[in-house]
This record gives structure tokens, C-alpha cells and sequence, in this order.
């Protein structure tokens, strides 16, 4: 008799340590999209449509890979960027936030504009409020930085549940 008592606390004992998902807690969406147009100013720029993913790091951080295309001097071009983005406010506390950024960004040429190329990329980014009342949806983002030139960017970005 005594055993059973004895594991019976040791179960509600690790039960009750265990975490467990409350019913009003918000379904953490893990994979945030992005689409973007970005313009990359350097001795054979470019602009250049994108599209992009980040998924969490941890609370601050998002790790992700954009791929755009575009027209460059010389024709069309395209690019990767494998990046991480630190957000200064990750729980939409303020409708703005800043963020701040860094990787590695490959640029597809044509020769004449300098073949292809991997460049290290740094970036500051200002990320904006959803519509009012929400907690999800679509959301605008600015980014300025370098990477294979001077680049700047206009982000469309899909909200993650309270959460940049």
C-alpha cells in the first residue's frame, strides 16, 4: 500500500511539473512568409522581386532563406540570401520595431555585370504594426543594408500569432 502512495505522488509530481498547453494559449505558428522587392545599388545593381521564409531561432531570433529575381544591367539576375534576423521587440509590444540582421547573400549574374558572386550580408530593418485590432496578417516591413552592394528592400510580412 505504501508503494502505491509512494507512486502515486511520484506521478502527480511529474504531471504537475510537466508543462501542458492551456486551451487559451495561442497555436504557435512556427514558419512566417515574406514576398519583397528589393534594390541592390552597386557598380552592376539590380531590382529584384523576392520571396522568403524565417522560422524561430529562439524567442529574439528568426533564421531563414530569401530567393528573389530581376533585371540587372546586362539581363536578368537572381539571388539567395541565408540570413538570421534579430527583432528588438519579438511580442509586438509597439506598433514599430526595429530589427537587425546578417548572412550570406549569393548574386547570379551575367559576366558582363560580374558573374556570380557570395557576398556577407548586414542589414537594419524597421518592422510595422498588423491592421488594428489583430493579431495576425500581413504586415510592412523596411530594410536598408549591405551585401553585395547597397541595398534597400520593402517587405510584405505575414504576422506570427502576437509575434514578430
Amino acid at each position: 500500500m505504501r508503494s502505491t502512495k509512494t507512486m502515486l505522488l511520484v506521478t502527480l509530481g511529474i504531471a504537475a511539473a510537466s508543462p501542458a498547453a492551456a486551451r487559451a494559449q495561442l497555436n504557435q505558428q512556427k514558419f512566417q512568409s515574406e514576398v519583397r522587392l528589393d534594390a541592390i545599388f552597386a557598380r552592376s545593381g539590380g531590382v529584384e522581386a523576392g520571396y522568403g521564409f524565417t522560422v524561430p531561432a529562439g524567442i529574439y531570433v528568426r533564421s531563414g532563406l530569401v530567393a528573389g529575381i530581376g533585371a540587372g544591367r546586362h539581363g536578368a539576375e537572381g539571388r539567395t540570401d541565408f540570413i538570421a534576423r534579430f527583432s528588438m521587440d519579438p511580442f509586438r509590444q509597439s506598433r514599430w520595431a526595429p530589427y537587425a540582421g546578417a548572412g550570406l547573400s549569393g548574386r547570379y549574374r551575367s559576366e558582363r555585370d560580374g558573374g556570380s558572386h557570395a557576398y556577407l550580408l548586414v542589414y537594419l530593418g524597421l518592422d510595422g504594426p498588423l491592421a488594428p485590432g489583430t493579431r495576425q496578417g500581413l504586415g510592412a516591413a523596411f530594410e536598408l543594408g549591405l551585401g553585395g552592394g547597397a541595398r534597400g528592400g520593402v517587405i510584405l510580412r505575414r504576422g506570427v500569432n502576437a509575434r514578430r
